[in-house]
């Protein structure tokens, strides 16, 4: 089959299942198989695909036809403007959660970073890799996320101290400048009318409890034993969570809520 019939045939199947950027996300599944840049299929629309290329693509557009993300079978991620790997063990990094990474940028040029609930490790690499002459710690409870996290650390040439511990619990490091988080917020009722794709992703990086702010207790709760006197608390919460968050952390003075990108 030729580039551009097998282009057609994957962009109508995606459009049958209602999958959201249909095109595109065809066109990057052949180029992801292909091995080449998306642009190449248009300057080589009459290329023949081998047969088990074309097997590869099919299998691949069923898998996005059934709602799972793109993510999950090229395994790649743009964050930060570095590259991680992703698979159904980590939740998917988000372009929002970057306004959370640049915000700590902005308030800390050195010191004792804590990461929790890292998942891939987007935050505490990127964190790593823009603040040079800080010490990063991250933790998970999943030790799949964990081996996911080191490897992205490793590939992005970051040296980070991981930890496998439920929030606090086998933190033993104290005196953090900044201890950073983007928790499971999503109430649990709510999981299951979410997209396809983010069902998809693994429920314990999802599930904040009945009312989403299991986590946000905990760590209001625990987070001053571990931070340095004035030390920045910063968390990613949903977008109507600002209020019951805010409250839960009254002891820690000064509360700042900034808008995500499709807040503002």
């Amino acid at each position: 089959m030729k580039v551009k019939e097998i282009e057609q045939t994957a962009i109508e199947r995606l459009k049958q299942a209602n999958a959201y950027e249909a095109v595109l996300k065809a066109k990057l599944t052949i180029a992801f198989v292909l091995k080449v840049p998306k642009e190449f299929l248009i300057s080589h629309s009459d290329n023949e695909i081998n047969e088990n290329n074309v097997k590869l693509i099919y299998d691949a557009v069923e898998k996005l036809a059934q709602g799972y993300p793109l993510e999950h079978i090229t395994h790649k991620k743009e964050f930060m403007k570095l590259n991680f790997y992703v698979d159904e063990n980590v939740l998917i990094p988000r372009q929002d959660t970057e306004i959370l990474v640049e915000e700590v940028i902005k308030r800390c040029k050195c010191g004792k970073i804590l990461d929790l609930c890292t998942g891939s490790g987007a935050i505490a690499v990127s964190l790593a890799k823009y603040i040079p002459s800080s010490n990063v710690f991250a933790s998970d409870i999943s030790q799949k996320a964990l081996e996911i996290a080191r490897k992205n650390a490793q590939d992005n040439n970051t040296d980070i101290i991981f930890f496998e511990s439920d929030l606090f619990e086998n933190i033993k490091e104290k005196d953090f400048d900044v201890i950073v988080s983007n928790p499971p917020y999503i109430e649990t009722d709510v999981i299951n009318i979410l997209q396809e794709d983010v069902k998809k992703e693994p429920h314990i990086a999802l599930d904040g409890g009945i009312d989403g702010l299991d986590f946000y207790r905990i760590i209001a709760k625990k987070a001053k034993k571990y931070l340095k006197h004035n030390g920045l608390l910063a968390l990613e919460i949903g977008f109507n969570q600002a209020e019951a968050v805010t409250k839960l952390l009254t002891d820690y003075g000064d509360v700042e809520v900034i808008k995500d990108l499709s807040r503002e």
